[in-house]
């Protein structure tokens, strides 16, 4: 049987986190669902403080998502980045990270914008004719571009 995986990216904010990423990628931020919100506070399992408000939407303070656009009437599910809070900074390179491959768009041009955005140029690497930028979140997490 094959699974679906979920990345998982562990970070100090993880709503401007996923603002972040989903305008870098182009893909939307996961909107929760309100009605299950509603449910789980009259159930007892969520409490008012589990929450906040973030670009005017509730959400839970535990994450947030952003989920890869698939087709209309796909079989496939979307590839979801979880990003959640943990109390400790970042301090050492990454041991995993995300390739990001950029479709024909200019990898300069790339990186400039990511820059101006808050992401730092790390180092650039080659391997023959193929060329790619590491490069750092706003939080510091390594990811390429190519």
């Amino acid at each position: 049987m094959a699974y679906d995986i979920q990345i998982c990216i562990d970070c100090e904010n993880a709503h401007a986190q996923a603002d972040w990423w989903a305008q870098t990628l182009g893909w939307p931020v996961e909107e929760p669902d309100q009605d299950f919100i509603d449910e789980m506070l009259a159930k007892g399992y969520a409490a008012p403080e589990d929450l906040i408000e973030h670009n005017g939407v509730r959400m839970w303070n535990a994450g947030s998502a952003i989920l890869q656009p698939v087709p209309a009437g796909s079989a496939l599910a979307p590839t979801r980045i979880l990003f959640q809070p943990v109390p400790e900074p970042k301090t050492v390179k990454d041991r995993i990270h995300l390739d990001i491959r950029l479709a024909g768009d200019d990898v300069d041009a790339t990186r400039s914008a990511l820059e101006a955005r808050g992401a730092k140029f790390l180092w650039e690497a080659r391997q023959g004719p193929h060329l790619w930028y590491t490069m750092a979140d706003p939080e510091g997490n390594e990811f390429c571009i190519s």
